[in-house]
């Protein structure tokens, strides 16, 4: 039963968000009567929600799904750094990490780059996109080394579309994800790289005092 409800909500994800029960159960293969009585329940705990003769996913996932920590309290970090990156930019600013092969996104401010790329937590993207490339430690150094560990390309994953993305690093100095800032204009990529470079280093500094060991207080002498 486990594995056929989530069966269901994959499907409902590949759907966009929301489909009926004929479109869910053939994503599903599973008859419309299993696949009625799996959404009912689902609707009972909230982890489904119906409008009209329509599912979506629940409010209750989305409450459970923003405990999920690729790293420990990367997502709370980032959150300050990204928005002061978009709001210097422009440019739709986010991080992603290596989950499953790809860049996936973790928190995420749209931007510039909307009308082209939507940027939505969730999404995920090739390894062979700038953040990608960050992630999977393929990346190449930013000209003369002004930005370490830096990826930049433009229009080479996407016609119109330029991306800079640089690593966020743990207390081992091994990337735990990469800040990514996506513009259309290919003259203020260089600009971009250097503020996403700002957003990554107040990322990173965040994390290593949190991971630092607590500091004891002296020991009083009499």
């Amino acid at each position: 039963m486990i594995e056929g409800a989530f069966a269901l909500l994959e499907a409902l994800r590949r759907c966009g968000g929301e489909a009926g029960l004929t479109e869910i159960a053939a994503a599903c293969a599973l008859p419309k009567g299993s696949a009625h009585r799996l959404l009912e329940q689902l609707l009972l705990v909230g982890a489904v929600e119906r409008r009209g003769s329509r599912y979506r996913v629940g409010s209750q996932l989305y409450r459970l799904g923003q405990t999920w920590e690729p790293h420990p309290g990367l997502r709370g970090a980032a959150r300050h750094p990204l928005h002061r990156l978009r709001a210097a930019t422009g440019a739709s600013a986010l991080l992603t990490v290596l989950h499953d092969g790809r860049a996936l996104t973790v928190a995420s401010v749209p931007g510039g780059a909307e009308p082209l790329v939507p940027v939505r937590n969730g999404m995920s993207f090739p390894l062979d996109t700038a953040a990608g490339q960050v992630l999977s430690v393929r990346g190449r150094a930013c000209s003369g080394g002004r930005l370490p560990g830096a990826v930049l390309e433009c229009a080479e994953v996407m016609d119109g579309v330029c991306c800079a993305a640089l690593p966020v690093r743990g207390r081992d100095d091994r990337t735990v994800a990469a800040i990514a800032v996506m513009t259309l204009s290919a003259p203020e990529l260089q600009r971009a790289a250097q503020e996403a470079a700002r957003a990554a280093a107040a990322v990173t500094a965040t994390l290593a005092r949190a991971d630092a060991p607590p500091r004891l207080p002296a020991v009083l002498r009499y």
